[in-house]
């Protein structure tokens, strides 16, 4: 008999499927993709709330005297800039300036900094990070498998949050974090997401998940609050223009070739990994442009699809599929520079039918 290795599951593993949710394997995890109608699902995130498990994402704490000094010198943004109780968001890269994750990093205190890691990178990022952190004053320690992670997004969200906290939402602004007790639950309460709309990210004990699952669930029913799959959240970030790690972003790619060389720091001070290969990257001219793509028919272009120009290949397609919300196919692609202007009209090969699409800015959707 052939073992196999069972995809992992998250401590919410039950309630999803008590609800009667649709798994997918993501990352080497069972995740609900979705639970009833994934575009009902998108609707209720852009016109009332959505309620995620996000789980299998990697929660990596870093803490000590030189914690900012590790970070600053293990990922290319600038960590000590960074506050108490605010995040950043930023990528980590190999010598070579290969992206190896984005990230997002929460500062706690003065002294402790969480890194939250996309699933199918945890391990490389906390390896990563173990390596990085020899001759600091400083620890690293994966605290993933004890951590579970809740997002409620959408515009009722700050509504559903108000019935269950009292904890001042008015103040507590984007990209920024506090401890919290939401139902009983002391909870890290951020107001993060990736769904281009408001939102909060609630990480807790991963015992306690589904306790904080259900009064969620309870305080969201009056506002429309549904529970979300992956399906969903790939439509919703897509719609937004934001990067998947694997499509946008992989160790090939550098943040200058993916459009995001904004958030490499080379004003900090000190060396960092890939610093000096990243200098010379932002030097040159960076051959393939991410741009975004409006499809005229109703086929969606997919990702791996070819962009083409009077029949010569000019991209390729990185992610895709028809906009819940705008009601028109779109996708994000890499093309030659020279066919990246907004209105530049290209076609894109969609299993040998060859279909016209127009070169847009990005993002496709942004919340009033």
């Amino acid at each position: 008999m052939v073992e196999t290795n069972a995809a992992k599951e998250t401590s919410l593993h039950a309630v999803h499927k008590g609800l009667g949710a649709l798994f997918t394997d993501f990352a080497g995890w069972s995740m609900p993709v979705r639970y009833a109608s994934e575009l009902a699902e998108h609707k209720a995130v852009r016109e009332a709330a959505g309620l995620f498990d996000l789980s299998h994402m990697a929660e990596i704490h870093v803490r000590g005297a030189q914690a900012a000094d590790v970070l600053d010198y293990a990922l290319v943004g600038n960590l000590t800039g960074v506050k108490p109780g605010r995040a950043r968001y930023t990528m980590i890269c190999d010598a070579d300036g290969g992206v190896l994750d984005d990230l997002v990093v929460y500062r706690l205190a003065d002294e402790e900094y969480l890194v939250v890691a996309n699933a199918g990178n945890a391990d490389v990022v906390a390896e990563a990070l173990a390596e990085r952190v020899a001759g600091f004053d400083a620890v690293v320690e994966n605290r993933s498998a004890d951590t579970a992670l809740i997002a409620v997004q959408g515009p009722r969200a700050v509504d559903v949050l108000a019935a269950v906290t009292d904890a001042d939402l008015g103040a507590l602004k984007y990209y920024a974090s506090v401890p919290a007790v939401v139902k009983g639950h002391d909870v890290l309460l951020a107001r993060t997401g990736y769904t281009g709309e408001d939102g909060f990210e609630l990480f807790v004990p991963a015992a306690e998940a589904p306790a904080l699952w259900r009064a969620l669930t309870d305080a969201g029913e009056a506002f429309g609050l549904v529970p979300c799959g992956l399906a969903c959240r790939d439509t919703l970030r897509l719609e937004a223009g934001m990067p998947l790690y694997g499509n946008e972003l992989t160790r090939e790619l550098n943040p200058f070739a993916a459009g995001l060389g904004r958030v490499v720091k080379f004003e900090k001070s000190g060396d960092f990994v890939g610093r000096a290969a990243l200098a010379e990257l932002a030097k040159a001219d960076v051959p393939r442009v991410r741009v975004g793509l409006r499809a005229t028919g109703r086929r969606a272009p997919r990702h791996g699809y070819n962009v083409v120009s009077d029949g010569v290949s000019v991209g390729e397609v990185t992610s895709g599929a028809l906009s819940p919300t705008l009601g028109y196919p779109i996708a994000m692609a890499y093309v030659d520079r020279a066919y990246a202007e907004p209105g530049t009209k290209l076609s894109v090969d969609i299993r040998g039918r060859i279909e016209p699409v127009e070169v847009v800015a990005l993002p496709f959707y942004s919340r009033a």
